[in-house]
Parts: structure tokens; sequence; C-alpha cells
């Protein structure tokens, strides 16, 4: 009879525990951080799963941010949404026109009485993903802006004591770097629409569109064959032709020819800050992106990249409160300013930037507050606070496209941004008339 009451006392045991373990509410969480940011999400999401029991936060890796968006829209279509996705910014537009699919983060806070301030959050940050009152639609997460690495041992060889400021001292810096044999390549780029069309724009106060880049209005236009950048993707196919810069690839595929030694200068995301600093075996700075002199005589401001977080409707009410629960501890200062000094990416809280400037980081990683500082250098302008046109991912693969043909000769540089202009305003017209209300 012991022996009966035994077994059955650790059979119910197992039972209790077993519930116990169920009963945590499953909250899906779709990004497109691979490699080492991937493994930081994951950690990310367990360290939450830890501090509670009543939700579990999973992580699930669904490919680039463009199959990542994809594939959440196609989940929501068949009833098979996850409960939070990561968009990439150029998506916001698309996310803001998706009525019905998508459950804006303030409105989410204020339901769940989960504490919210949007005050906190940097400005520079949140606009991107505020509407027209200043609602925030969706949570920033892995916000960056470009930034420019740099090969200390390179620059060193070569007798350059500091990065280049400008880009005409780029061009002087890369031919030292050849000739020193210090580099065969003076700069590369990643994300090049983001980095030498799009922030190059706003770095010289420029327009990308009309009505203020898209932010105003869903009838806009494209506008950047017939500023500064005509003349500034010359003068990189020019230096296509030398070396001076070197192209490889769309997204960040050009890192390796950074991570070799190939390249003495790296234009990419504050966010590869991790790449960078886990592949490369020589000494490395952060700089600002370089600026033409005879455009603007200082630097307007960056805009931010990266991505946020969208909650989408659909899903069983009890998951929601979670989905807020984790937002707040997502936002807190602690894992902020660790996301932040892991990644690059900047702190999207000011409490966030203030713990980790008192945590000496700054100090002790010179250059790692450069994305910051480059992004509120100063107040926003029309031209500067960012942009806003609708399926705007597929105008970046027509810019790809374009810039392509440059590179490899086919095409002027004026020709091909003019062509890139009139395919891309033909989508905006189509996602206007579909988005009319």
């Amino acid at each position: 009879m012991k022996l009966l009451n035994t077994v059955a006392a650790i059979a119910l045991g197992g039972l209790s525990m077993s519930a116990s373990a169920n009963a945590a509410t499953e909250i899906q969480w779709w990004h497109a951080m691979g490699g080492e940011l991937g493994e930081k999400v994951n950690a990310i999401a367990a360290a939450f799963n830890a501090k509670q029991s009543e939700y579990k936060v999973v992580p699930v890796y669904k490919g680039n941010y463009t199959e990542t968006m994809t594939a959440a829209i196609a989940a929501f279509r068949a009833k098979q949404a996850p409960a939070i996705v990561q968009v990439f910014e150029v998506g916001t537009a698309t996310m803001m026109a998706a009525k019905g699919a998508v459950y804006p983060v303030y409105q989410l806070m204020t339901d769940t009485k989960q504490p919210f301030d949007p005050s906190a959050y940097l400005q520079a940050v949140t606009g991107y993903y505020t509407d027209s009152k200043g609602n925030m639609l969706s949570m920033p997460f892995n916000s960056s802006t470009p930034v420019m690495y740099y090969n200390k041992d390179a620059f060193k060889k070569a007798g350059i004591a500091n990065p280049p400021a400008t880009w005409p001292e780029l061009e002087a810096a890369a031919k030292k770097l050849q000739a020193s044999g210090a580099a065969a390549c003076g700069f590369t780029t990643g994300w090049q629409s983001w980095v030498q069309i799009e922030n190059f724009s706003a770095w010289h106060n420029l327009p990308i569109g009309t009505k203020e880049n898209g932010i105003a209005g869903l009838d806009t236009a494209l506008t950047f064959n017939k500023t500064a950048v005509v003349q500034h993707v010359a003068n990189m196919a020019a230096w296509q032709k030398s070396k001076i810069f070197d192209y490889g690839g769309r997204r960040s595929d050009s890192a390796p020819k950074f991570y070799s030694g190939e390249c003495a200068m790296y234009m990419n995301s504050s966010g590869s800050y991790a790449g960078v600093k886990n592949n490369v075996k020589f000494a490395f700075g952060v700089a600002p992106l370089p600026y033409y002199p005879n455009v603007i005589k200082d630097p307007q401001n960056s805009i931010i990249g990266g991505a946020s977080l969208w909650v989408l409707n659909g899903r069983p009410k009890a998951e929601y409160p979670g989905v807020a629960k984790f937002f707040s501890y997502l936002s807190s200062a602690e894992v902020q300013a660790d996301w932040h000094q892991f990644s690059g990416y900047l702190p999207i809280t000011k409490a966030a930037y203030e713990l980790t400037r008192t945590q000496g980081f700054y100090d002790k990683n010179p250059g790692t507050d450069v994305a910051v500082l480059e992004i509120n250098h100063k107040t926003p302008t029309a031209n500067s606070k960012g942009l806003r046109f609708g399926n705007f991912a597929q105008i970046r693969d027509i810019i790809n496209n374009e810039l392509e043909t440059v590179w490899s000769g086919k095409a002027s540089a004026q020709a091909a941004l003019d062509t890139a202009v009139e395919r891309g305003n033909a989508i905006l017209r189509t996602f206007e008339k579909a988005n009319k209300n």
C-alpha cells in the first residue's frame, strides 16, 4: 500500500510539474536576426522567460528582413500569424496600411495597463514609428544608423593619423592606403541604397522625395535623381575602376572585404559592430559618415535603419498581456543598455543611453557613441527625419538594380537614377491607389 501511495504521489507530482510547465502562455516572436545577433535575441527571450512563469516568448528566425515580413503577411492571411514580428524600417508604411492586421503598441499598452511613457524613448527613433498624432505604432528594437568602420592598423601603415571626415579626404586616404600596400581597396559599403542614397541625402539635408519624404502623404514622388546624389554615385563609379571603392553586394555581403583587410574602410549599420568585433584580426575604429563640404558645411543628421516589433491581431487574447510585459522588459534600461553595448544598435531610451555612459562603456570603447551622436547631430528637418514610402522594399530592389548597372559600367549615374525614380514612382502610384480612403 505504501508503495502504491508512493507511486501515486510521484505520478501526481509529475502531473503537477507537467501542468506547471505547460501553464506558461507561449508567445511567438518572428525575427530576422542571424548569427551573433540571433543568439543574443534568444538570450533576451530566455532571460524574460526565467524572470516570470506566466509567459514564454519563443523567438523564431525567419530569414532576412524581407523574408520575415513576407512570411508574417502570408501567415496572417492564413490566420496563423505570430504575436510579434520584426519588420525593417522601410516596411513601416506597408504595415501602417495593413488595416486590421496590426495591434498598435500604444493601444496594447493602454489596454493591458502596462506602464508606458513614449517620452522615455529617443525622439529620433520613435518619430519613425508614430502616426500623425504622435502615437507609437510599433516598438523600436534594433534601431541603427550607418557609420564608417576603419582599419586602424592599415591606417597606421599608410601614415594616416585620423579617419577621413569628408569624401575628398576619403579619396586621398584610399590612394595612400593603396600606394603603401596597406590595403588593396579603399572602402566598401553595405546596404548601398540605405547608406549611399537615403542616409547620404539626410546627412547632406537633401530630399529623397516630396511630401517630407513620404511622411506627409501618399501622393509623393521620388526626387533623388535631381540632387547631389547623382554626382556622388558618379564618383563611386569612377572609384570602382581603381578600387578606391569596391562593390560587395546589396546587403551586408561586403563585410568579408573589410574583415579580411582587403578594404580599409566599411560603411554599414552601427548594428554591424558585433560582427566586426568578432571577425576582424586588427584594431578597428568607428567614425561618422563622410560628407561633401561643397554641399554642406556641417552635416545634418543621419536617419535610422534596423527594425521595430509589430504586434499582430488574431492571436488569443491571453497572449497580449504577455506581449506588453515583454515590451516593458525589453525597453528597460538594463536590457537596452546591454543590447546596445553588445550589438552597436542605438539605445532606444534615454535611460539606456545614460546608463551606458555612466558605466563608462563609451570611454572604454571609443567610437561606440558615434551612431548616437550622428543621429542627434542636429534637429531633424523635413529632409532628415526619415522616410515613409509605400512598398519601399520593392523600390530599394529597383535602386539596387540600377546602381549595379552603374558599377558594371552599363549606365551612367544620371541615366540609372532617372530610371530608378521613374520605376519607383510607378510603385508609389500603385500603393497610393490601393490605400486611398
